[in-house]
């Protein structure tokens, strides 16, 4: 089948014909002709088969018949991140110039003014973050009585992120008779409500078995430890043919720790997560695409949807916490039918994550024995940025330091604390040495959550003035307390 037995606009061909396709993906080879047929729909596809132009093209078609009035937009597409907003933007770009449509993009990081102007004028298609549109809606800048489509894309990651409620709050100001067109990679549970409340007798399209991974991509395990992990990375890079590479961490701050990391043991990197502003995020994205960032660290805002095409390796530094995530995140390779391999890293912490993971794809992640690696001594800037990352979030989950029994009874500890007490006070002033002396790695931050140790007396944190030596006065004579007497009595 071709573009042009869908039944799509001349202008809209032209267009899809400059860009190099010539072969509809099945996705949006099912979807499009019932999209131009003003069907509901819900799309079920894995990522990277094709999900955006399977509803942009069949919507440029549409709305090239008719005009928008000021902040009256015709269509919304509503998208979980700002990197998916502006992705879909440049799809309308790129596959409708040839149709004179306005396009306004909403969303956080840039400046309301511009966003107003635009607004001010009509547009055709809104494209827009939850959050963003609401805030527009409440300052009276932008009605949604006039949208035609609906269009909600990556729903489940609406549901990861919180973004239900606004989504509820932003249907009910759309009028009753539009149509939705509903896209999700995967099918949690949770979905077929929504479903239910948003849309009306939808076709439903389902090209792929929910929840699988792309059969191009080559998955593979590596098991390792935490304190190892950073150089069994550099190793594989090293050793396989990485042209360029995503590499996904669960939290922010180890995004920020592992690109500093990288870029000092003289790799090109760059970092990408919800805390950067939105040029800085932009500028790095940017720059990945052309090739002058080889390796991009990033949390998940970058595992749902960026079309970015070439990337040879995805590694999992973290093992995701939510299965979905893992198939999104590979999903970032062997895009449109090319190659692709996907390596994670997996501690011995990770196996429920991991037997979630291989529920969920239907089989298991073949394991590729590594050795670890010779153990080196990171440079001192990077150790010096790890430090100062970990005073400000602690590890937890972890045993405390310090080489303490846990399972010692309150006796044994009151016995010891007592013994050092003695201890203390016996020994000479300038051999005194304090227990937190004893040990100067130790961070006083406090106790640690996990640990279930009963505190004796003041714990591990005695202040040192309490276990100085005292130094007794002398023992007052029989005449000294005479002479006291009497000077008591003059007064």
């Amino acid at each position: 089948m071709t573009f042009d037995e869908l039944g799509l606009a001349p202008e809209v061909l032209k267009a899809v014909a400059e860009t190099g396709y010539t072969e509809p993906t099945p996705i949006q080879a099912q979807a499009i002709p019932h999209v131009l047929a003003g069907r509901d729909v819900l799309g079920i596809a894995q990522t990277g088969t094709g999900k955006t132009a399977s509803f942009t093209l069949p919507m440029i078609d549409k709305l090239s018949r008719g005009r928008a009035r000021a902040r009256m937009p015709r269509s919304l597409i509503l998208e979980p991140t700002r990197e998916l907003a502006a992705q879909v933007a440049e799809n309308f770009e790129t596959y409708g110039k040839y149709n004179k449509l306005s396009m306004a993009l909403l969303i956080g990081g840039v400046s309301f003014g511009d966003q107003e102007k635009k607004l001010d004028r009509g547009v055709d298609v809104l494209i827009a973050t939850p959050g963003r549109l609401l805030d527009h809606c409440g300052r009276g800048k932008v009605l949604l009585t006039g949208v035609q489509i609906l269009v909600i894309d990556e729903a489940d990651r609406m549901l990861d992120m919180g973004f239900i409620p606004d989504i509820e709050e932003i249907c009910k100001k759309l009028p009753f008779t539009r149509q939705t067109l509903f896209f999700s990679a995967t099918m949690p549970p949770e979905i077929q409500r929504l479903t239910d409340t948003f849309l009306h007798n939808p076709e439903r399209i389902e090209v792929a078995r929910a929840s699988s991974t792309g059969a191009t991509i080559t998955q593979v395990l590596v098991k390792t430890s935490r304190d190892s992990k950073r150089d069994v990375l550099q190793k594989i890079i090293e050793n396989e043919n990485v042209k360029n590479a995503i590499i996904f961490c669960n939290r922010k701050r180890d995004v920020s720790v592992l690109e500093r990391a990288l870029s000092k043991s003289g790799l090109s990197a760059g970092a990408i997560h919800g805390d950067l502003d939105q040029a800085t995020r932009t500028r790095t994205l940017d720059g990945f695409r052309k090739g002058t960032i080889r390796l991009l660290v990033a949390s998940d805002v970058a595992a749902r949807g960026l079309d970015i095409p070439d990337v040879s390796h995805v590694f999992n530094f973290d093992v995701p916490t939510h299965a979905e995530d893992y198939v999104h995140r590979i999903g970032r390779t062997g895009r449109a039918g090319k190659s692709g391999t996907a390596y994670t890293l997996a501690t011995r912490e990770d196996g429920k994550y991991l037997a979630a993971i291989e529920k969920l794809i239907g089989n298991p992640i073949p394991l590729q024995d590594a050795a670890a690696p010779e153990t080196e001594t990171a440079p001192a800037e990077v150790q010096a940025d790890i430090e100062v990352e970990e005073q400000k979030e602690p590890r937890r989950g972890r045993s405390r330091r310090g080489g303490r029994d846990r399972n010692k009874t309150a006796k044994e500890g009151v016995e010891t604390q007592a013994a050092e007490t003695v201890e203390v006070h016996d020994a000479p002033a300038e051999k005194t040495q304090t227990k937190a002396e004893e040990k100067p790695n130790r961070r006083s931050s406090g106790r640690d959550r996990d640990d279930d140790r009963p505190v004796l007396g003041l714990g591990d944190h005695v202040p040192a003035f309490i276990l100085r030596a005292v130094k007794l006065p002398k023992k007052a004579t029989k005449e000294t307390d005479d002479e006291l007497e009497q000077e008591s009595e003059d007064a």
